[in-house]
């Protein structure tokens, strides 16, 4: 499967920038991944019978936990893309249900950034578009958000 916006580029039109979700969205996976090897560490060093049973079960299920969250944050990661080219924005999300915003490069108002702390450190944040009219759309927790902007800004 190709990228959707290889499948809707006009003629003459060319990419300029690419991004898609910050990793920081395997957070949870990553800490539950943790807490399963925690329980995992704790069963071994249980004395009983019964206490190594529960920590075993605790370990088997933040291990599903953690599967199941990181296989949703790769596959949400894998169906988003987001793009300037010399003519529009593009952004997709979805994979059968799919959902896309896309505004031409004339009718942007402003880009506005906003990071949080974290945010401002691992380089990711939201950013939101706002074009001439009532068109306003929020991309979240964007990777290189404030180079997402400049590829914007910058004609």
């Amino acid at each position: 499967m190709g990228r959707y916006i290889d499948q809707i580029l006009q003629p003459g039109e060319k990419v300029l920038y690419s991004t898609t979700l910050h990793g920081v969205i395997y957070l949870p996976a990553i800490l539950a991944w943790l807490v399963a090897v925690g329980c995992f560490v704790m069963e071994r060093r249980a004395q009983t019978d019964g206490g190594n049973l529960i920590w075993l079960i605790l370990a088997a299920a933040a291990a599903l936990a953690a599967l199941f969250w990181t296989l949703r944050a790769w596959f949400r990661r894998w169906t988003t893309e987001t793009d300037v080219t010399s003519l529009r924005i593009v952004h997709k999300e979805g994979f059968i249900q799919r959902s896309t915003f896309e505004m031409n490069l004339d009718k942007v108002e402003s880009v506005d950034v906003n990071q949080s702390i974290p945010g401002r450190v691992l380089d990711y944040g939201d950013v939101t578009i706002f074009g001439v009219g009532e068109g306003r759309k929020t991309i979240a927790m964007i990777a290189s958000p404030l180079q997402f902007r400049n590829h914007i800004t910058a004609r």
